[in-house]
């Protein structure tokens, strides 16, 4: 006998990783964003701070499905990264690749 259990999605947020590297011409971000739609993602610069928002969605998921093991958390996100200087003048560039999400900062 099978039994099976509908189970719900987690209702935690997700933290995406991120590290940040200094360079002579400014800052390099990379975001881990595995699953995540490029179309889904917002960036933003105040200040000091880049905040770069979206949502991983479980495009698998499909009406008559339940979960055995969900280990994957789908959820909006927001990652917030403060800079020691203001990066509000610095030109941006970016790119998304392999699930990585690529900022280029570059301070005048």
């Amino acid at each position: 006998m099978t039994v099976t259990h509908r189970v719900r999605p987690s209702g935690r947020l997700w933290n995406p990783a991120a590290d940040v590297y200094g360079c002579d011409k400014g800052w390099i971000v990379k975001v881990d964003l595995a699953g995540v739609c490029a179309d889904d993602l917002e960036i933003e610069v105040k200040a000091s701070s880049l905040i770069i928002d979206g949502c991983r969605r479980d495009t698998f998921f499909k009406e008559g499905f339940s979960y055995h093991q969900m280990e994957i958390t789908y959820s909006r996100f927001e990652k917030t990264l403060h800079f020691p200087c203001s990066i509000e003048e610095a030109s941006m560039a970016h790119d998304y690749r392999d699930g990585f999400l690529i900022i280029n900062l570059r301070c005048k």
